[in-house]
């Protein structure tokens, strides 16, 4: 006999699916548009919650949470089951200020925070997300993105935790992909994440280290000469971005 939990995961796990063909459905026809209008143009005439901490600079902690949703049709009070990330590897593409990055989310690692990215990409929310926060002390070296208000103090109304994926060493090499959180507090990751650009060591707090994600598997380059390169405001080694940085689009299959 089927129990009412099992039946409410396959519920979600339907509704998951269900989401990822609807959006590729769309975006393929997007897509197609796109192509359209730009041939017709040819024709015609030729985008904390996060302290992260740092020796050389003072910590944002921007743990004040919102109660709005992400959108209007997502349930953002509810964390997504850790049943959602399927305990596989997930690819994509992360498209900030134009430059691609190729991704890799390992939700056999980190399934309960995997399960929040991916539902998070299926509901578009990161799309035209900020990246509102850069450092570029030696041996500290992360842009932190995804904040519901555009400056890392907001989040919508769910939190969860554990800690997953953590590294020992507290050695964050480049391109690792991690979750934001608020200091000292496990249970205090949310929607914001941080991409780790040049190897970064962030020393654990007392509620430990950071969730790991995934890794950016293409494109940092690239990232680092269009995006970091052009630094913060008043050259600071932790805060905004000298020019505006948003994501464009964040997919994962």
């Amino acid at each position: 006999m089927v129990t009412k939990q099992e039946q409410e995961r396959r519920v979600r796990d339907y509704r998951a699916r269900k989401t990822v063909h609807e959006r590729r459905r769309r975006r393929e026809t997007r897509d197609s548009i796109v192509g359209a209008l730009l041939a017709g143009v040819v024709l015609l005439g030729g985008i904390g919650i996060i302290a992260l901490t740092s020796p050389s600079a003072e910590p944002v902690d921007p743990a004040a949470t919102e109660s709005a949703p992400a959108t209007p049709d997502a349930a953002d009070s509810t964390v997504p089951d850790p049943s959602l990330a399927e305990n596989r590897t997930w690819t994509g593409t992360l498209t900030i200020n134009g430059v691609e990055l190729g991704v890799e989310l390992d939700g056999e690692a980190a399934p309960q925070a995997v399960s929040a990215v991916l539902n998070d990409t299926q509901v578009d929310f990161y799309d035209g997300k900020t990246c509102h926060r850069l450092t570029t002390g030696e041996g500290f070296s992360v842009l932190q993105c995804g904040s519901l208000d555009g400056t890392g103090a907001g989040d919508p109304s769910y939190q969860y935790g554990p800690i997953e994926n953590a590294p020992a060493d507290d050695v964050y090499p480049a391109g690792t992909i991690a979750m934001a959180r608020a200091g000292g507090n496990a249970d205090s990751n949310g929607h914001q994440f941080f991409l780790v650009y040049d190897d970064t060591t962030i020393p654990a707090d007392a509620a430990g280290g950071y969730s790991v994600v995934g890794q950016v598997t293409s494109g940092l380059d690239e990232l680092r000469e269009q995006v970091i390169a052009k630094g913060t405001v008043d050259d600071a080694p932790d805060g905004a971005p000298a020019e505006p940085v948003s994501i464009d689009d964040f997919v994962l299959q």
